[in-house]
């Protein structure tokens, strides 16, 4: 019986010590996504992928006009020439389409690529912004609204858009 009563006794304390220790851990959230999308640094660098992305779209869309044009030639003289020169036009039809379909995907690959490089500066710059934030308040996590099902309670993001010069 007296060690059911100590069993009782340190079962109650260390309830009671995690408790008062799930209640000072405060925790904050905001949604990371709309602070990276609302910095100046992120438009800026959307504004200078999509110039890259029309250069690359003219460039690709007067290749393919030159491209139509030759197959309109091809096709028009087909009648008029041998059978080995129109399988050689053919073939020189497929290597440029070819071609055209490489700098598509060489330009989609860069532009990812850029566009990675560029942010990852502009999310350490808002996670480090987010950490001394949440030092500042005293906040021991700050969640991610889009992770969460419930976000009741602190949001920092008014906070954390001021500490980054966001209006």
């Amino acid at each position: 019986m007296k060690n059911l009563k100590s069993l009782l006794f340190v079962a109650v304390l260390t309830i009671g010590f995690i408790s008062m220790s799930q209640a000072q851990t405060k925790v904050a959230h905001l949604n990371f996504d709309e602070l990276i999308s609302s910095m100046p640094k992120t438009k800026a660098l959307e504004v200078d992928l999509e110039k890259l992305k029309k250069n690359y779209d003219d460039e690709i869309k007067a290749a393919d006009t030159i491209l139509k044009a030759k197959l309109e030639k091809y096709n028009n003289e087909a009648k008029s020439q041998t059978q080995a020169e129109n399988q050689k036009r053919a073939q020189e039809v497929q290597t440029e389409e070819q071609k055209i379909y490489t700098s598509i995907q060489a330009a989609n690959e860069d532009l990812q690529k850029r566009k990675a490089e560029g942010l990852n500066p502009i999310i350490e710059e808002a996670r480090k912004a987010v950490a001394d934030l949440a030092k500042e308040k005293g906040f021991d996590y700050v969640l991610d609204v889009s992770t969460l099902l419930v976000a009741n309670g602190t949001d920092l993001m008014a906070d954390a858009k001021a500490k980054l010069g966001i209006k």
